[in-house]
């Protein structure tokens, strides 16, 4: 039987040291500044974006930020936690888990790459991809959450690719693991192509050429059918 890295191996430093929760009196502000942490680094990168900017995108003070994070490294863990626990979310709600075919699964959820390619860039693109570009290097915990988030949604991708292996290329010696990654890499390549030519035209290109090459890592049988 093929290994499968469970997903629950990924303990996240962002899920285990939450930033300071919010008290009852003040329910939405630390969510707001979350939600606008996505947008402003997605769109200014992490560098660039200024805690002012981030308070200004939330309509708070900058005493409301303090109030609800220690500093900007402390929001980027949260906002890595937040990203990560609204895409899980989304993905798993996707129609390609319906199908009972494993590889329709693995083709399907690239589709479903495709069809969230909506909107304007910073709608579209990886927070985490965009956050350890720049910080892989400097701030350590924010790229050891960002490789988390990114590593337990590859294994879960490569769930579905070790079942498609073991009905269509048992006999094949790639790792679903590392295909797993792999798709990764593509996705997070796209997202820099659709933000080098500021359109998702490149990006759906990408994917739809890392469907080609899955599928050919994992033909199904060839159906004959007679004429009488």
């Amino acid at each position: 039987m093929l290994d499968i890295i469970p997903t629950s191996r990924y303990v996240c430093p962002a899920r285990v040291a939450e930033p300071m929760a919010a008290k009852p009196q003040h329910p939405d502000g630390r969510a707001r500044l979350l939600n606008a942490a996505l947008r402003v680094i997605r769109t200014k990168g992490y560098a660039a974006a200024t805690v002012d900017d981030i308070c200004h995108e939330a309509g708070v003070t900058k005493g409301s930020f303090f109030y609800h994070f220690k500093s900007k490294d402390d929001l980027a863990l949260g906002a890595a936690a937040h990203f990560a626990e609204g895409a899980a979310a989304l993905f798993a709600g996707a129609p390609y888990h319906d199908a009972p075919d494993p590889l329709d699964r693995v083709l399907g959820y690239l589709d479903f790459r495709t069809e969230i390619l909506r909107g304007e860039l910073p709608d579209f693109t990886c927070l985490l991809g965009t956050l350890v570009q720049e910080t892989y290097q400097s701030h350590p915990a924010i790229r050891e959450a960002c490789d988390c988030y990114i590593s337990a949604h590859a294994a879960e991708v490569a769930e579905d690719i070790a079942e498609a292996k073991r009905l269509y290329a048992r006999a094949a010696e790639w790792d679903p693991q590392s295909l797993g990654l792999y798709t990764q890499a593509v996705l997070q390549g796209a997202f820099i192509l659709a933000k080098a030519k500021h359109g998702p035209a490149a990006a759906a290109d990408c994917i739809a050429h890392l469907r080609r090459y899955i599928e050919s890592l994992l033909p199904r049988p060839t159906v004959h059918t007679t004429t009488t």
